[in-house]
């Protein structure tokens, strides 16, 4: 993909994101009402009070001024492009704009890594996140609910962090799919560094995102900040195991803020890690098992996961008149068939034909001139032979 031309507006912003915090809404204040090449000049070049900006104390304002004389955008665009990323701004071909949604909280411009186009790919993408310090359980469902979405031709979007986003983004790339890590670092930093070989792989089939510049390292703050990044892209977001205090719970909350799909998947009551999900739950939240009941909810029309049922019986096949005269039969000892017409509410000769009936069907045998049930038919569903 074509790196975008640095004109002045890449330029300004570039450098605005060695000044900005990530969502930091004054700062997206400011370069609303001034525009970016003006609000860096009004940073680097004042002249005079009149270069002040709204809301800002002298302290920040000089941090802000220092930060600014610090930027060199060339060099940090030219960092990216030997790192195979490019810089997209805000009316890029390529920006999302769903990311709009988050109005002055909005990324001054992204840092993106990797081959695909990101617009195109956030169109149809399902957010999936998680508790680092994950159990076992939320692995694999992380992992199989990557691959599910994967096989169904979603992007799967998350934080490449470790625990469930690890095993998010593991079962994606396993099945072949697109995967999506938004970063609360630059693009070319590894973090965690256990994770190196798959922030390797997304880099070459997925795409790495942030908004920090390059070199940029994580701190604790700008990794719940990234999270808003994560709602506002996806169309929903699905929490597979988190604590009461937890990151993956402010993605959830900033979903459904942004009026996205916020789902959870259940864990152990007894869990301390699912203890967060199930509060989720008990709000405005979706309890989803599998990607075919995530793609009912975030999908198009008629993307509807399968009927939940249970294995499809001999006895559920059987005509409602022949229901009730196997119904009417006792568990044990043998009965008339004029008594069992009496208690299926049917004639004896209309009970006669269906007890023939059950009869060719295994269910039931003649003793005499009584009828009674065999028994297969005695026995739990789960234990008769042949499933019967």
């Amino acid at each position: 993909m074509n790196t975008p031309r640095a004109s002045a507006e890449r330029l300004a912003r570039a450098a605005l994101t060695r000044v900005i915090e990530p969502g930091d809404e004054r700062g997206g204040r400011w370069l609303r009402t001034y525009g970016a090449v003006d609000l860096m000049r009004r940073l680097t070049h004042p002249q005079g009070p009149e270069d002040d900006l709204p809301g800002a104390s002298t302290a920040r304002l000089e941090s802000h001024r220092r930060r600014a004389a610090l930027a060199d955008p060339v060099q940090d665009l030219a960092t990216a492009t030997a790192a195979g990323a490019r810089f997209l701004i805000p009316g890029d071909e390529e920006w999302p704009r769903q990311l709009d949604d988050l109005a002055d909280a909005r990324p001054v411009g992204l840092w993106v890594r990797g081959h695909s186009d990101l617009r195109i790919w956030a169109l149809r993408s399902v957010a999936v996140v998680g508790a680092r310090a994950c159990t076992p359980y939320g692995a694999h469902m992380g992992a199989v609910l990557g691959s599910g979405l994967a096989e169904k031709g979603w992007v799967v979007v998350s934080g490449a962090a470790a625990g469930i986003d690890g095993a998010v983004h593991r079962g994606t790339l396993a099945a072949g799919g697109a995967t999506i890590a938004v970063l609360a670092c630059g693009v070319d930093v590894v973090y965690p560094r256990g994770h190196a070989e798959l922030i390797g792989r997304i880099a070459e089939q997925g795409l790495l995102v942030g908004e920090l510049p390059p070199g940029d390292h994580p701190t604790p703050s700008r990794f719940i900040l990234r999270n808003r990044v994560i709602a506002a892209l996806t169309r929903g977001t699905v929490v597979v195991e988190a604590e009461y205090r937890s990151g993956s719970l402010v993605t959830a909350r900033a979903a459904q803020k942004l009026g996205r799909f916020t789902m959870g998947v259940p864990g152990p009551a007894t869990s301390g890690l699912s203890a967060g999900v199930h509060e989720l739950l008990r709000g405005e939240a979706v309890l989803v098992t599998d990607a075919a009941e995530i793609i009912e909810l975030v999908g198009d029309m008629g993307e509807l996961a399968p009927a939940r049922r249970g294995p499809v019986l001999p006895r559920d096949l059987l005509a409602p008149t022949t229901a009730r005269v196997l119904e009417a039969l006792p568990s044990r000892g043998a009965v008339a068939a004029r008594d069992l017409a009496r208690e299926a509410g049917t004639s004896t000769d209309e009970a006669l034909g269906r007890l023939y009936e059950l009869h060719s069907l295994g269910f039931v045998e003649r003793v005499g001139d009584n009828w009674k049930l065999t028994a297969d038919a005695l026995r739990p569903a789960g234990a008769r032979r042949g499933g019967a």
